[in-house]
């Protein structure tokens, strides 16, 4: 079983920045948001589907980045430059 009460938590403060929260659980089914100073509370629903836009937009991050990185590496290449060199500049 995964322990989604960070993504749950990122999600809530997605929504309302300000939001104050104690959350029980580790999953959407089985949590238990204690809302805290007078924080208006947001549906389970909207939770979720915040969750799943902001997996999207970190899917998407991650795959920019690897796309970048093999782009970087092909133009590297295409000017002259060896593995050896390019692992040097990287590092």
């Amino acid at each position: 079983m995964v322990n989604k009460s960070k993504e749950i938590f990122d999600a809530i403060l997605s929504i309302d920045p300000t939001a104050k929260v104690i959350i029980t659980g580790n999953t959407l089914d089985t949590v238990v948001i204690d809302w805290l100073e007078e924080t208006t509370p947001i549906l389970k629903v909207d939770i979720e589907s915040k969750m799943a836009e902001l997996l999207t937009t970190y899917q998407e991050k991650l795959d920019k980045k690897i796309t970048d990185k093999a782009s970087a590496n092909t133009k590297l290449k295409a000017l002259g430059l060896t593995d050896d060199e390019i692992e040097a500049i990287k590092s």
